[in-house]
């Protein structure tokens, strides 16, 4: 029986890192992964190989913490897409969690985030995140208490930003909006769904970037009904 699992285990060895960690990219389950990185040193390494190859991740329904999303995001540095939307069970990220996730070098490479309903996060986390999130395009931000504090870093720091979903943001204002899209000249859509800003302000915006698309679509086309008036 030995001499059996011996040879188990040497047919395992015998697997080349690459393709193992070709292998562990196909897995979804942060369980399996870390299971796997339990089995042998040479698995191991070619989990974080895989994390490495990785264009995009997600948290969503992960119940996972500030330490562990930072951990694997650090081994992630060709990551493109990073969801930490929060759902029944899911992952509760806290500033500190934002802290250190932009400490990790793929979040100047993010293209898109997704924070949606993450509730333990404030303007102090997301300003930290943002001013490394320079390539950022797509941004979900809805069901959060951020200010405009949150928005002017958004302004300041991700010129390429196209959409950003603000839903039940009820914390924004018209100023920070129009700091928003008067900055981030590439916007093109805007959901503001929930929002407390009051009419006048989608006419402003309009008037900045008439091409832009506020959503949800009841809104647009009440705007569109009115003629756009000039901001002064």
């Amino acid at each position: 029986m030995a001499g059996r699992e011996e040879g188990k285990e040497a047919e395992i060895e015998r697997l080349p890192m690459d393709l193992l960690a070709n292998i562990f990219v196909m897995l979804t389950s942060f369980t399996d992964l870390a299971q796997a990185s339990s089995v042998c040193r040479k698995w191991k390494q070619a989990v974080k190989q895989s994390l490495g190859r990785r264009e995009s991740l997600s948290f969503a329904g992960w119940q996972m913490d500030d330490d562990s999303i930072a951990r694997l995001l650090h081994h992630a540095y060709g990551l493109k897409e990073l969801d930490i939307s929060r759902s029944r069970w899911g992952c509760q990220v806290t500033d500190d969690g934002l802290y250190k996730i932009s400490l990790a070098n793929c979040v100047s490479k993010l293209t898109s985030i997704s924070l949606w309903g993450v509730t333990g996060i404030t303007d102090s986390g997301v300003v930290q995140l943002m001013s490394k999130a320079i390539s950022l395009q797509h941004l979900n931000i809805g069901g959060t208490f951020i200010t405009d504090e949150s928005l002017l870093a958004i302004a300041e720091s991700c010129p390429r930003l196209k959409t950003i979903v603000l839903w039940s943001c009820r914390h924004v204002s018209e100023n920070g909006l129009l700091v928003l899209v008067s900055k981030c000249r590439k916007l093109r859509s805007i959901n503001v769904w929930g929002t407390r800003v009051p009419v006048d302000c989608f006419f402003a915006l309009l008037a900045i970037r008439p091409a832009l698309q506020i959503k949800p679509g009841g809104l647009l086309l009440n705007v569109q009904r009115v003629p756009m008036w000039p901001v002064i």
